[in-house]
């Protein structure tokens, strides 16, 4: 569980871990680096509290700053159909704050202590702190979108935001049914993570003055970006190191989360592999964690689920024919390919 601290000051004299995007040159976030800078501006220009204490948990917030897949994505899209404009640099401001809220409270939900390489804020403060920050980046969040007088957007942003909260709740309400299918597990992670990389395209697209239907098929390639994106995350969590991925590992299996390499496996092994499997996950320890990573492996199942998701970049990359912006689309594509070809 959740260890309370009383010191409710700390410093924050640590050394971030190296900018993933920077350390891999991805040629995708070059092709936007100023714009990803503005809208890191507006990050930093929010991301502030009068209050040492809130002040301080925001600041350490933004340390755990990822790949910054969201913003990348709206500013991808919106090049890819027309201009980028000053209200996309808000937008993707406002679509990471709220990601990002989602990623404290993951973490308190799998007990996890880290995360890009830092303690995560459950771990460095507490659950409560953790819950409070992710409240108030939400908050934030839907401030600066109205600032925009975008009704539209508010709106869509809502929905998105609705949409996760849903499957996060419906991945809780599936934890320990082992007879979960993988139509149900496609549907939780669309919504868990898809919804906002698709939300991501379509307000890029539409605030560059994107007809509808090239709008939405924008939002199809980031809905299909996204559960590729998933696929690959939970991978990660059975085969990956943490020392590279930076974050805690191994929480799906700890609880008891039914994700595609266990579904698989389940659904491919006898009864008595069957019963060996969900008692190694009811009884859990690092022996039998190697156990099951082999049981994995043997049959082929981390390599099903890559294949899955393989299939989903292809079907994102098809949405993406004939757009004027060919640069941003190359980079898009090289986006969908990062998604399951990464380590972090």
């Amino acid at each position: 569980g959740c260890l309370l601290k009383t010191k409710t000051t700390m410093s924050l004299a640590v050394t971030p871990p190296p900018d993933v995007i920077t350390r891999r040159a991805l040629a995708p976030y070059l092709l936007i680096a100023h714009e990803l800078e503005e809208v890191e501006a507006v990050l930093q220009g929010q991301l502030r509290s009068s209050d040492p204490y809130i002040d301080e948990l925001v600041r350490y917030g933004c340390l755990l700053r990822g790949k910054r897949l969201r913003p990348a994505l709206m500013l991808l899209a919106a090049r890819a159909v027309g201009p980028i404009r000053p209200e996309h640099r808000t937008l993707a401001a406002v679509i990471e704050m709220i990601h990002t809220a989602t990623l404290i409270h993951d973490d308190v939900l799998d007990q996890a202590t880290t995360r890009r390489h830092l303690a995560t804020v459950n771990a460095r403060w507490d659950c409560e702190a953790s819950v409070l920050l992710g409240d108030f980046l939400f908050s934030q969040a839907y401030m600066l979108a109205a600032s925009l007088g975008d009704l539209e957007a508010c709106r869509t942003l809502g929905q998105a935001a609705r949409v996760v909260c849903e499957g996060e709740l419906r991945q809780k309400g599936s934890r320990g049914n082992f007879d979960l299918g993988e139509t149900v597990y496609y549907e939780i992670i669309e919504a868990k993570t898809a919804a906002l990389c698709a939300c991501s395209c379509l307000l890029g697209a539409r605030h560059a003055g994107a007809p509808a239907a090239v709008a939405e098929r924008l939002q199809a390639y980031g809905r299909d970006l996204g559960i590729a994106f998933q696929i690959a995350d939970d991978i990660l969590d059975i085969a990956g190191q943490e020392a590279t991925t930076g974050k805690s590992l191994g929480t799906d299996l700890q609880q008891q989360k039914p994700t595609l390499p266990l579904i698989r496996l389940l659904n491919v092994a006898c009864s008595s592999l069957r019963e060996q499997v969900l008692q190694l996950i009811a009884a859990p320890t690092e022996e039998g964690a190697g156990v099951l990573r082999g049981l994995f492996h043997e049959h082929g199942t981390l390599d099903y689920a890559r294949q899955q998701a393989r299939a989903f970049v292809t079907r994102a990359k098809r949405q993406l024919v004939d757009l004027p912006g060919r640069e941003a689309v190359t980079a898009l594509e090289q986006l969908a390919e990062f998604a399951i070809q990464r380590s972090c």
